[in-house]
C-alpha cells in the first residue's frame, strides 16, 4: 500500500510514521508512506499557499492552485483509489472505514490548515472527506497520523488490533459554510457571486443559510 500525504508542516509527521507499528510496516514494505511539502508548489518568492477569504471574515484559506498542481503531478505517476481531505466536518472515521481503506493500493491524504481549503478543492479534487472527531485541531497532520496508524496496523502482516474512532461535539453544533479564495474562477469553477458582492449583510445571511443547510444534510444529528 502507498500513502501520499500533502501538508504545509511535514515535520509534524516525522514521529508518527517513523516509530512503532507504522515503522515496522514500512520496513517490511507493507506500507510506503511519502510526505510532500505543499510549499514546494507555492507561488512567488515566499511560496504562498494561502490567501484571504472572499467575503471577509477571520483566518486565511489554502489556495486551490498549489493543491491542484501537486495532486495532478501525483495522479500523472499512478492511479489513486481515494483522495482524502481531513476536516472536522467530514465523515466520521470508524473502524469500518479503516478496514475499507486498508484494501486500497494508493491513497492521498490532504492536511488542511488555517481556515481550511478553497471549497473548489473539496468539490472537484477530493473524493472523500474524513473527520476523526467533532473538534478542531490546529492542522490536519494529527488527524492524518491517526488515519495512517489505524489503516496500517490492520494490513495483513503488520498487526490485527482494532482501534476506535474519536468523537466529541462541535462548539456551535453547526458545520462551517463553504470558503473560497483567489482566483475567483479556476478551470471554469466559479466562486458564488454573493461572496464577491461586497454586501456583508447578504454574505452573513448566505453563510448562516449554508451552515444550516450543510449541517442538516451532512450531520442532522447535530441539530437534534
Amino acid at each position: 500500500m502507498r500513502i501520499d500525504v500533502i501538508t504545509v508542516l511535514p515535520e509534524l509527521l516525522d514521529s508518527p510514521i517513523n516509530h512503532s507499528i507504522v515503522k515496522r510496516a514500512r520496513n517490511k514494505r507493507l506500507a510506503d508512506i511519502y510526505v510532500h511539502n505543499l510549499r514546494d508548489y507555492g507561488k512567488g518568492n515566499y511560496k504562498q499557499i494561502d490567501d484571504y477569504a472572499f467575503g471577509g471574515g477571520a483566518g486565511m484559506v489554502m489556495m486551490i492552485e498549489p493543491i491542484f498542481e501537486i495532486i495532478e503531478k501525483l495522479k500523472s505517476e499512478r492511479s489513486y483509489d481515494e483522495i482524502i481531505y481531513v476536516t472536522p466536518d467530514g465523515e466520521q472515521f470508524k473502524q469500518s472505514t479503516a478496514n475499507h481503506l486498508s484494501t486500497f493500493e494508493n491513497i492521498i491524504i490532504l492536511c488542511g490548515h488555517y481556515k481550511g481549503v478553497d471549497h473548489r478543492v473539496r468539490e472537484r479534487l477530493v473524493t472523500k472527506e474524513i473527520s476523526i472527531g467533532d473538534y478542531v485541531l490546529s492542522g490536519g497532520e494529527l488527524a492524518a497520523a491517526v488515519i495512517i496508524d489505524t489503516i496500517v496496523r490492520i494490513i495483513p502482516g503488520a498487526i490485527s488490533d482494532e482501534t476506535s474512532a474519536l468523537t466529541d461535539s462541535f462548539q456551535d453544533n453547526l458545520l462551517s459554510p463553504p470558503v473560497y479564495t483567489r482566483p475567483p474562477e479556476f478551470n471554469g469553477w466559479k466562486v458564488p457571486d454573493i461572496l464577491l458582492s461586497g454586501n456583508h449583510k447578504l454574505i452573513d445571511k448566505w453563510n448562516e443559510e449554508q451552515a444550516f443547510e450543510r449541517t442538516q444534510r451532512l450531520r442532522p444529528d447535530l441539530l437534534e
